[in-house]
């Protein structure tokens, strides 16, 4: 079974189906599997995801690679995965992007800001990423996932902890209190030898950048090859205080 890639751009995206859980209840739900799926096998921790919110929940993904798709897939096939289509993507990542779509059960939503680059340079001046980059996140990432998860209840994201030290203490579960939604870790513990016997097992695509000496990928003008003993996210935003976007802030 393969899934399909559909583009969005100003509606919301997420299932049509009960309300929401109440915030509150979903809090108390995320500390108490924070609790118990602390050492849960990743696929376990899918599956308590899967079982938990059905429809409504969805795999983020920024198509490094297809590792965690592929994971919820294998126990909620045709699960919705998020990609967030800044217009300011690698190729190679967008390669990503369709190989996980052709390949896994699993609908592939691409996500676009309100404004194209264009309309946003029209707006704010051009290369809003060089002079304001948390303004130029927003606009093109932050403001685009609030949309496509307001239809859920949960989403699961690829977050590891070796991956910096700003995500040293990430559950496997947890509560996103800005968004008032559950936020599911799955491979918070893994380690990247981990994920790469992962991606051998199954044959997972990945993105070609990281064999030619990126440490971490996000939009071309903001990402940079990172240097032998650097941390892998010293290459986002190299000329700024910087290391996240603000999607898990």
């Amino acid at each position: 079974m393969t899934g399909l890639v559909s583009a969005t751009g100003l509606g919301l995206v997420g299932p049509a189906g009960p309300p929401r859980r109440d915030p509150a209840e979903l809090r108390a739900l995320a500390e108490d599997a924070g609790r118990e799926l602390a050492d849960a096998p990743a696929v376990v921790i899918a599956r308590w995801a899967a079982e938990t919110f059905g429809e409504r929940f969805c795999v983020t993904s920024s198509m490094a690679d297809g590792v965690v798709a592929h994971l919820v897939s294998r126990v909620a096939p045709g699960v919705e995965v998020v990609f967030l289509d800044t217009g300011l993507h690698f190729p190679e990542t967008l390669r990503v992007r369709d190989e996980v779509a052709r390949r896994m059960p699993v609908r592939v939503r691409s996500v676009r800001p309100r404004m194209t680059v264009g309309q946003q340079d029209g707006r704010y001046g051009p290369r809003l990423f060089n002079k304001s980059p948390d303004d130029c996140c927003q606009l093109r990432k932050v403001e685009p996932l609030e949309r496509a998860l307001a239809g859920y209840d949960a989403w699961v994201t690829g977050l590891r902890r070796d991956e910096s030290p700003t995500r040293a203490n990430t559950p496997v579960v947890g509560f996103d209190a800005g968004r008032g939604k559950v936020k599911v870790n799955p491979i918070a513990a893994w380690t990247q030898r981990e994920v790469d016997a992962y991606v051998a097992r199954y044959d997972i695509p990945v993105n070609e950048l990281f064999a030619r000496g990126y440490g971490s990928i996000g939009c071309w003008p903001c990402t940079r090859r990172t240097r032998a003993g650097e941390d892998p996210r010293a290459g986002r935003w190299a000329m700024f205080e910087k290391t996240e976007c603000g999607l898990h802030t």
